[in-house]
């Protein structure tokens, strides 16, 4: 888990963002040094809550083992995921992440609605390292 980037469980799960105070520009993955807008003379940078549906903009799967630095275990087969580009059209912005285990290519559409919701990105016997995953709505976890 990246500390400050998502919190919340079930229906309160939501991404965190940043949102400037003097342009209302929003940021994620969070900015908390200084506003990324070129055009804005600065302001403070608050904590924002992201909506949790979205539009599907564009998706594509992973089928194939990532390079270095792209951690996984080589001794365990490869296990293919459908990578989700969603736009937030309050925020203004599109947030990348995995769907849910299940959900592939052929169960997506642009366009579609899709919700944000915890998952797991990998375990081990000490650790688990959760992040956020995109579900279609009308989809039960």
């Amino acid at each position: 888990m990246v500390a400050g980037w998502f919190a919340g469980d079930g229906d309160d799960f939501r991404l965190l963002g940043t949102r400037c105070s003097a342009c209302a520009s929003v940021f994620f993955p969070r900015e908390d040094a200084h506003c990324r807008n070129p055009a804005c003379p600065g302001g403070a940078l608050e904590e924002a809550p992201l909506s949790r549906r979205g539009r599907v903009w564009s998706y594509t799967d992973s089928r194939y083992r990532p390079p270095s630095p792209y951690v996984t275990d080589p001794e365990l087969p490869w296990e293919p995921y459908t990578l989700i580009a969603v736009e937030l059209a309050a925020e203004r912005l599109v947030v990348l992440g995995q769907a849910v285990p299940g959900v592939t290519v052929a169960d997506l559409a642009v366009g579609m609605e899709v919700e944000v919701v915890p998952g797991v990105l990998h375990e081990d016997a000490e650790t688990i390292w959760t992040t956020w995953q995109w579900r279609p709505t009308g989809v039960a976890a």
